[in-house]
């Protein structure tokens, strides 16, 4: 294999992985939120904010770990 191919693989695996975490992430986190509405549907509207800047968050890094991925990999 030639190190242009080598840094594709890399990339597609990486942006893979990440993607992978951040489903898992936000997966988690929606299940805790809605945990949470249930044991205390008076402060839903809180826990629901918090979910969606926390969903954000992890969104956000899991874009820059794609841009970051591809970058690398179109380098090469």
């Amino acid at each position: 294999m030639t190190s242009t191919a080598l840094a594709f693989l890399s990339a597609g695996f990486g942006a893979g992985l990440a993607v992978l975490g951040a489903g898992l992430g936000i997966g988690k986190l929606a299940a805790a939120a809605m945990e949470g509405s249930a044991r205390q549907p008076t402060a839903a509207g809180d826990i629901r904010t918090s979910m969606i800047i926390a969903a954000a968050l992890i969104e956000g890094a899991t874009l820059f770990a794609i841009v970051v991925c591809l970058l690398l990999g179109l380098k090469a």
